[in-house]
């Protein structure tokens, strides 16, 4: 059992906040559809190298798309004159629907949401875009690094460097993606009592200024937010000998007496938030990480009972044994290969257990989706004859 066994999803998403929100509803159990426009395929093909691909190699690196992963898949030219008449059959019988086009598209299509409520008036819609489906900046094009930027995030990125960095994470589109899974479940349960769905308006420009959360809190009138790079001692990123980094965060005071224990220097423990002192105690501590390798701090750090842990790489985060305990790496079976992945372990009874598919080719799934939509053999190929699935 999961937690939405019965939740059918419809997902037009393309990039990576769509197929996020519907990858973690459907790790806790929703049967998501994925609708692949093969317009929008073979753009993405040219774009990430995938057209220079054989058969063999499109199939491996597709199953290798972790977002996939237990979606079916269905390839549909929404553009097709016959393409309403499919989606409206297969939205008759889904909860949700999810799409990422920018606003208005799906609506000149027949395929907004009101659209679709005349079909389901039951239909929880998800629309994710830049900057909204309202405002002056509704009509823009863009990604994560946009939203980071026109919501001020990036602008608290990077250390002492005069220009505003890249985080380098794709964090508003993980974060907006993480924020639509949410509004729907919401969503659903206001469904449950008033029987009726809605239309969600997810911005990634939104979701990014949440990422300011932390110096909001404390600085109420953002004239007032330090500069970028004007951080305290008590936490940083430290090369060592060898060339890796240890992370520290001894932001509370018991912490950092510990580690100015540890350092030699307990004349360090009044100047833990002193401005004056901050450069001059930064670059011993930096001096002083540069001592021992990165394996040796960690035995040292420990020992000290300080908070701190080593800077690890994607490749060795899932090498990871406390990674590894918290069930956060997944193989999953592709062409005779174990593939590893990420999980989403949310305990038993809420998230997936038992054998997982891995992503498919786009349309392997079609006659199964529209057979269960009703849809006879015959009139598949009709659609097929008359270009509806590219």
């Amino acid at each position: 059992m999961t937690a939405y066994p019965d939740l059918k999803i419809l997902d037009f998403s393309r990039l990576l906040p769509g197929p996020y929100c519907t990858w973690l509803l459907s790790e806790m159990g929703a049967q998501v559809t994925r609708i692949e426009n093969p317009r929008e395929i073979a753009k993405q093909a040219k774009v990430f190298g995938w057209d220079r691909l054989d058969a063999v190699g499109r199939a491996r690196m597709r199953a290798q798309d972790m977002l996939a992963r237990n979606k079916q898949s269905l390839r549909l030219d929404i553009g097709h004159a016959r393409a309403r008449e499919v989606v409206r059959r297969l939205v008759a019988g889904m909860d949700v629907v999810v799409e990422d086009y920018r606003p208005g598209v799906l609506a000149r299509l027949g395929l907004g949401h009101d659209d679709l409520a005349e079909v389901n008036p039951r239909l929880v819609t998800c629309s994710i875009t830049l900057c909204g489906q309202t405002g002056p900046y509704r009509e823009r094009a863009g990604h994560d690094p946009l939203a980071l930027a026109v919501s001020g995030a990036m602008s608290r990125a990077g250390d002492r460097a005069e220009r505003p960095s890249s985080l380098g994470l794709a964090a508003a589109d993980v974060l907006t993606g993480t924020n639509a899974a949410l509004a729907v479940t919401a969503a659903l349960a206001e469904r449950a009592r008033t029987g009726t769905g809605r239309h969600l308006d997810i911005a990634m420009s939104d979701t990014a200024m949440c990422l300011n959360a932390n110096v909001i809190a404390r600085h109420p009138d953002p004239d007032d937010i330090p500069a970028r790079g004007k951080r305290r001692v008590d936490c940083g990123i430290w090369e060592t000998k060898d060339g890796g980094f240890i992370a520290t965060s001894d932001m509370e005071p018991a912490y950092w007496e510990r580690f100015c224990r540890l350092a030699g220097r307990p004349d360090w423990v009044p100047l833990q938030i002193d401005p004056a002192a901050r450069d001059g105690i930064a670059e011993e501590i930096a001096a002083l990480f540069r001592t021992r390798t990165r394996a040796e701090w960690e035995t040292v750090l420990a020992e000290a009972g300080t908070q701190f842990a080593p800077v690890l790489s994607v490749a060795e985060a899932f090498e990871d044994p406390h990674n590894r305990a918290r069930g956060m790496v997944r193989e999953v079976a592709a062409g005779g290969e174990a593939i590893r992945q990420l999980s989403l372990p949310l305990g038993p009874g809420l998230a997936r257990d038992g054998t997982d598919r891995a992503a498919v080719l786009p349309g392997t799934d079609r006659d199964a989706v529209l057979g269960a939509a009703g849809m006879t053999e015959a009139e598949i190929a009709e659609l097929e004859a008359e270009g509806v699935f590219g």
